[in-house]
This record gives structure tokens, C-alpha cells and sequence, in this order.
């Protein structure tokens, strides 16, 4: 193990990121996997999370499931105080949490060096058009997943 790393179990590191958030301080992550392509790459795409203050259908939340798992996936649908989430790069599968399990909203999104806010209206335009793109999503994903095979990411 390297000098710069730290290796933590996730009960402990998603602790510690709940405290972090709750106590108002904003937390920089690098997000791991495929779920939320072709919105948020891994290794290309660092996220900064905030205390989930206001969360709506659109918002890109970590939350925390049954079993102690957690998942960075889009607000797809609000019943009351059930939150059904999806991965922009899901095409069926579906999560399921209650409001006090979501531990953070992201707000801010750092690729390749520059700043997107993730609560601007233009890129909430783009969730809200992806969302009604599911029915085609199973093809622009291939070719998104074809790019970033062929370029090593995704365009930035």
C-alpha cells in the first residue's frame, strides 16, 4: 500500500461521511462504477456532495440501503416519504429508500478540472431528457460505453 492511500471498510468510511455531511461540511468523492453513466464516469469524474437538504426527482443522492449498502443513483420518483432511485446507466433496475436514508445530494460535479453545478437548469434539462430517453437508453448506452472503450472517456 502506498504513502498517499487509506484503505477503510465502507460501514467506516460512509460513517464518517455522514457525520461529515450532517455537520454542514461538503464532502469530494470519486464515484466507482457504471450506474450513473453517461452523466458521472468513474475515474474521470469527482463528485461534491452536500447535507440533503432538498431533494427532488432529478437529484443525484448517496443513500443508504438495506444491508449497509449505499448507492449514488438519480431521484427517479417520490412517494410521499418513499424515494425510488436509478442509475442513469440502469435500464430497469430500481432502488428503493426513505427520505431519512439519504445521506447526502450532489450538487457539484469536478470533470477534468472544470465545475459543473449539478442544480443548474441546464443540466437538469439533461437528467429530465434522459429520463424520457428509457426507452432508447439500452442503445445510447452502448454507444457511450463503445466511447469510452475506444477513447478511455467519456467526452469532456
Amino acid at each position: 500500500m502506498s504513502a498517499d492511500k487509506l484503505w477503510l471498510n465502507n460501514e467506516v468510511f460512509f460513517a464518517e461521511i455522514g457525520r461529515m455531511l450532517q455537520h454542514g461540511e461538503s464532502v469530494t468523492l470519486r464515484p466507482k462504477g457504471n450506474s450513473m453513466l453517461p452523466f458521472i464516469v468513474e475515474g474521470r469524474d469527482h463528485i461534491v456532495l452536500q447535507k440533503a437538504v432538498n431533494v427532488e426527482v432529478g437529484s443525484v443522492v448517496l443513500a443508504r440501503l438495506p444491508g449497509n449498502r449505499y448507492v449514488l443513483h438519480r431521484v427517479y420518483k417520490m412517494e410521499g416519504e418513499r424515494i425510488v432511485l436509478m442509475g442513469d446507466g440502469n435500464l430497469h433496475a430500481t432502488e428503493c429508500c426513505r427520505r431519512e436514508d439519504v445521506e447526502g445530494v450532489v450538487v457539484k460535479m469536478v470533470r477534468s478540472g472544470r465545475c459543473v453545478d449539478l442544480t443548474s437548469s441546464s443540466e437538469r434539462f439533461k437528467a429530465a431528457l434522459w429520463r424520457r430517453l428509457l426507452p432508447v437508453r439500452r442503445y445510447l448506452l452502448f454507444v457511450c460505453r463503445w466511447w469510452i472503450l475506444r477513447n478511455g472517456k467519456m467526452f469532456t
